[in-house]
Formats: structure tokens, sequence, C-alpha cells
């Protein structure tokens, strides 16, 4: 319907005037569009790009803009109303199933818990950042004790001028929980504070320290200390579900969801196998979830996992407690190259796990990577959540992302393969047996494999190290930090690893020698004709630490051996068009090897083999193993 603009009385006097319209309809003149008709322009626009066949049925297009999940999840470039007819309700925030948030109010009253984490091991110093941070911000801490943090003995000191009835701390000691645990409930005693108004986390988790170390205590050693806390401190978490340790394994999103409900489920079990009723025992979980710099599936992992835990709680019988959510930004997706940009990455991830509706999210500083972070660091990771509550008002929204149909289509999804992932670890007898018979370290192999040849292909990039880094770049120093616990159970997975350990390598050949390792970039035409090709072959060479200069404008392959023979490499990169190749590549690639090139490689796709040619970089070609070559031809000449 067209609008129309009509008059009346306005302000309560006699002056005609412009109202309101009943109703205002956007692009009221024209007719809706169909999906169909949505797809046929899709289609027309991918077919001019050479993406699909002429003769492509309708949707094609649509279907090249799709992509897959590490879970196998189809996601769409487009989703509309009819896409979530039929889902499962989402209720409304604070109530049963809670997908919507576990409170009604949301964030809205004082925004999320911002948790920043501490993982020194001096007394002192872990004491004076703790109390930098509450002072400037934070709502909580996250302190991590024992053999790879501060010693259990000294909680008591680090914590002195904390309120610990104002600040929750949440403890993380590993094999040394139940200790810790002790100690910061015998402080909050001698400090006279009341059972009832005590905060915190004990962070009791059996099954995560197993996942992580390969062993542990039995799921029953939470249970005295649980029933202490049930009984006497009713504003106290015990126990914490983790489920980071799939991701830092590089598992899936619903893989983490799925390992979380198994290891809920058997602190349940041996909770209300000690008498407690499942609403009691439930109260005592605090799930910890990672929220990657994917904003939507962060979204949606957190929705998802409280559906879950939900409907878990409704075969247990009771519908009444919501799942308790700790959001952590992945240390193991920070970058040591370029750390600058895990300030964006952090911002991204927190901005997530704030939409996903999760009630403490810990943002790690930049530099957490390299070691131990400075008060800068720690200082930009509280700034950076105070930015989104105080400033972006995000928290002044309930529920942000509901009604979102990609958001809710993705949590369904999520939520799905998530429960057949749970079945199959219950299946398997449970968490423990599960982690124990390998089951969960051979499922997080395959999409950790996956993850791997995405990173080396670049298909997923990490920008600063396989995308656009920077040879000129000084490389942060801390002082190094203990790993939090002993692996020897799920692998740490850093998808940055593999290039940094080039760059690293790099950076010793500069320090030896005076100079990077180098492939000379043999350009072929005039600048017009290599300049793609060139940016792309240096931005890839790069990432490995191997610097790249190039020849120029050439007219003649005598041209390109004549520069190459003035550079300090003998490893070559043929850089132009694909008309240009069929002129002259095989001629270019003779002139070289006669100069001393041991390896000549060509910038582009090998649709057919140019003779004289030994490689090929192109985009989705595995740098790594590009990297790994060039530097194999260089070392075998030098």
């Amino acid at each position: 319907m067209a609008t129309t603009q009509t008059t009346g009385t306005s302000g309560g006097g006699d002056q005609d005037g412009p109202v309101e319209p009943d109703e205002l309809v956007l692009a009221g003149e024209f007719d809706a569009p169909s999906r169909d008709q949505w797809l046929d322009a899709v289609d027309q626009i991918v077919r001019k790009s050479g993406r699909i066949r002429e003769d492509a049925l309708l949707g094609a297009g649509m279907q090249k803009l799709s992509r897959t999940s590490a879970d196998g999840i189809r996601v769409a470039p487009l989703y509309a109303a009819e896409d979530v007819e039929g889902l499962p309700a989402t209720g409304v925030p604070g109530a049963w199933p809670f997908t919507r948030g576990s409170r009604a109010a949301g964030h809205v009253a004082e925004g999320w818990d911002i948790r920043q984490r501490h993982a020194g091991t001096d007394p002192a110093t872990v004491s004076a950042a703790v109390m930098g941070d509450l002072e400037n911000g934070v709502n909580s801490v996250w302190l991590t004790a024992g053999a790879a943090g501060v010693p259990t003995d000294k909680i008591g000191a680090v914590l002195a001028d904390v309120y610990l009835d104002l600040a929750p701390v949440v403890l993380d000691a590993g094999e040394q929980a139940t200790e810790a645990a002790e100690a910061y409930l015998a402080l909050a005693a001698e400090r006279g504070i009341e059972d009832s108004a005590l905060l915190g986390t004990l962070g009791l988790d059996p099954i995560g320290l197993r996942a992580r170390a390969g062993d542990g205590p039995a799921v029953d050693s939470v249970v005295a200390i649980a029933q202490r806390v049930a009984s006497d401190f009713p504003l106290v978490k015990a126990i914490v579900v983790d489920a980071t340790p799939v991701q830092e394994a590089g598992g899936s999103d619903a893989q983490e969801l799925g390992f979380s409900l198994a290891s809920g489920v058997a602190y349940l079990r041996a909770l209300t196998g000690a008498g407690m009723s499942t609403a009691v025992a439930a109260n005592l979980l605090e799930f910890r979830y990672a929220a990657p710099p994917e904003q939507f599936p962060t979204i949606a992992k957190l929705r998802a996992a409280r559906r879950l835990w939900a409907r878990v709680l409704q075969a247990s019988g009771t519908t009444d407690v919501a799942q308790t959510q700790h959001a952590v930004v992945p240390p193991t997706l920070f970058s040591r190259r370029d750390p600058w940009v895990n300030m964006l990455r952090g911002t991204v991830a927190g901005f997530a796990a704030g939409v996903g509706g999760a009630d403490a999210v810990t943002v790690p500083p930049f530099d957490v990577a390299i070691g131990e972070s400075e008060p800068f660091s720690r200082r930009v990771a509280r700034n950076t959540q105070a930015l989104l509550v105080e400033e972006s008002h995000l928290a002044q929204v309930i529920d942000p992302a509901g009604g979102s149909w990609y958001v809710e289509h993705l949590t369904d999804d999520l939520a799905t393969a998530a429960w057949a992932f749970f079945q199959e670890t219950e299946g398997a007898g449970g968490a423990v047996a599960a982690l124990d018979a390998g089951l969960v370290a051979e499922r997080t192999a395959q999409v950790r494999a996956r993850r791997e040849q995405a990173v080396a292909t670049r298909r997923s990039p990490l920008t600063g190290v396989s995308e656009f880094p920077n040879l000129e770049e000084r490389p942060v120093e801390r002082t190094p930090l203990p790993d939090p616990i002993r692996r020897g159970g799920l692998p740490l997975y850093r998808p940055s690893e593999a290039y940094e350990g080039h760059r690293d390598h790099s950076d010793e050949i500069l320090a030896r020698t005076g100079a990077r390792p180098s492939a000379f970039l043999a350009t072929l035409g005039p600048l017009a004709a290599y300049t793609a090709r060139v940016g792309f072959a240096r931005n890839l060479l790069q990432a490995g630490g191997i610097d790249a200069p190039e020849a120029g404008p050439t007219e003649s392959a005598g041209d390109v051996a004549t520069a190459f023979a003035g550079a300090a490499s003998t490893v070559a990169v043929l850089c132009s068009t694909d008309t240009i190749y069929a002129e002259r590549a095989a001629e270019a690639a003779t002139a070289l090897r006669e100069a001393g090139a041991a390896r000549i490689l060509l910038a582009g796709s090998p649709t057919e083999e140019v003779p004289g040619v030994d490689g090929y970089l192109f985009a989705g070609c595995d740098a790594l193993s590009v990297i790994d070559d060039v530097y194999a031809a260089l070392e075998r000449q030098s």
C-alpha cells in the first residue's frame, strides 16, 4: 500500500499540519520479490563471474555462495521466514528452555560479568594486577592457582584486598582444585564473611582436568565439597563444566556442546547419587564455553547450550534452573605474530558472547599467546568489554539476536548436531569413558585435520599471519608462562603455530646471516601484467618469513635472467598473466635455470603444465607446503 499524507489538528491547536499515517510500508509501490526471483538474480550475477555454468538450474548461485561448517552444517547466504517454520519454539528470555537467555531482563539491568583471568605465579604481582582490574571495570576475577599459578597457600595473600562478598573469585587450580577450594572457603571464614554472602566459583572439574592432562580424580571427588557448598553457600558455584578443552583440541562447536552435556550429566549423577535433588545439583554447576571470533556460530552455540541443558534437566525432573555460562575467548586463537590484531579478534568474540547471552565473559589480553601480560594489555582487554557494555549499549537490549532467521536456524542446527554427539558419548559410557577410550580424541582429530587443511590453504585466513604479514614487525617479548595444566590428554591446537614456526626460523636466519631467506619474483611483461600475482605470491611467501624481491617490468626472458642473477636466491617465482605465460613462461624458465635457479615456481593455477616449472602458487594451494618447498630448496643450496 502506498503511503498518503493527511492533515489534522496537532498540539491541541487549530492549525492543520501533516499527520503520521497509521501504517508506513517501505517500498510500498513495488511488488515483493519472491524467493525464486532472488535466486534467479543471484544466479545471473554468479554466472557472470564464471563460477557456474550458463545452463545451471535455479539456485545454483546460492549453492556456490553457501558453505559447510566443521559440523557439516550448511550455511546459506540468505534466510527467510519460511526457513524457520517448524523449528522448536524458543520461548521468552528467562523461561524454559532458556534459549533466549537465563534471565527475563537479560543484561539490561547491569550488563554481563566482565571476568579477567590472572595466570601469574608471583603473589605480589598477581595481587596488584587483580586490584588494578577490579578498580577499573572488572566484575570478577579468574585466578589460576596451584602448580601453574600462585601457590594455594598464597591465595589469601593474593586476595587480601578483595571483598569476597562483592567481587566473585573463580578458582582454576587443576590437580590442586580441592586444596584451592578449601583455602578459599577458609579465607572467607577467617575474614568473617557470612556464608550466605560469599560469592565465587570453586572450580572443581576432574573431567576437564582429565580432558587436558589425560587423567585425574574420580568424578565423585567433587561430592564432599559440593554438599558443603549446597548446604552453606547459596551464592557459590562448586563445579565448573569446562568444555573448552574440546575447542582447544580443534574440535567443532557441536562436539564442544555435546561434551559439555555429557560432563554435566556425569556431575549430576554423582551429586544426585549422593542424595541431592536435581535442582540443587544443577545450581552448583557453571558451564565454560569457548567464544571464538566467528560471530554468528558463537552466538548460536551459547543459545543452543542453554536449550540443550534445559532439555537434560527437564528429562531429569526440573525446568526451573537455567544454565550459568562463562564464555571465554580462546587464547589458542590468538597469534604471537602481529598480536595487535588479537584486539580485534577479542572485540568480535566478546561482542558475540554478550549477544549470545553469556553470564560472564573473559576477553584475554592481546599478548596472552606470548607470555605474562602487561598492565597495558590487561587494560585494553577489560576496556574492550567496558566499551561493548557502556558505550555500544550492547547490554541494553534483551536477546538482541532473537528473531534473526539465520541465528535461529543455526541454533537449531547446532543443537541437533550436538545432541547426536552427546548421545554418542553417552553410548560410549559417558564423558570419562569416552575420554579414556579415545573417542573424544578421535572425533576432534577428524575436525582438527580439516581445520589444519583450511589454514594451510588459507581458506581460513589468519590476518597478520597467513595473510598480510609484516616482515618488518618487531616481535613482542613477554615473560613466558607455564602451561596451566600438563598435557597428556587432548592436544593443544594453535592455528597460527605452523606459520609462526617459519617466521621464527626466518628471524633466526636473519640474526645469523644478516638477511632473510628470499625467493625472487621473476616478473614478465609491463607492470600492469603482473601486479596482482606479485601481490599474491609475496603475501604467501612472507607468511613463511620469506622475502620476495621482484624484477620489475621486463621485456624479454633475458631481462628476467639478468635481474635474477643479481638476487641472493636460488628460487624464482614467475609472475604474469596467463596470456604472457603462454608466450614466454617456458623461455623465461629456461633462462632462469641457466642463470642458476634451482627451483622455479609459477604464480597461477596449473591449467596446463609449463615446461621448466617445478611447482605452482595459486588461490587454494597448500601455502605451508609451498613455504616448506622453498625453504628446502634454499637449504639444499646453502
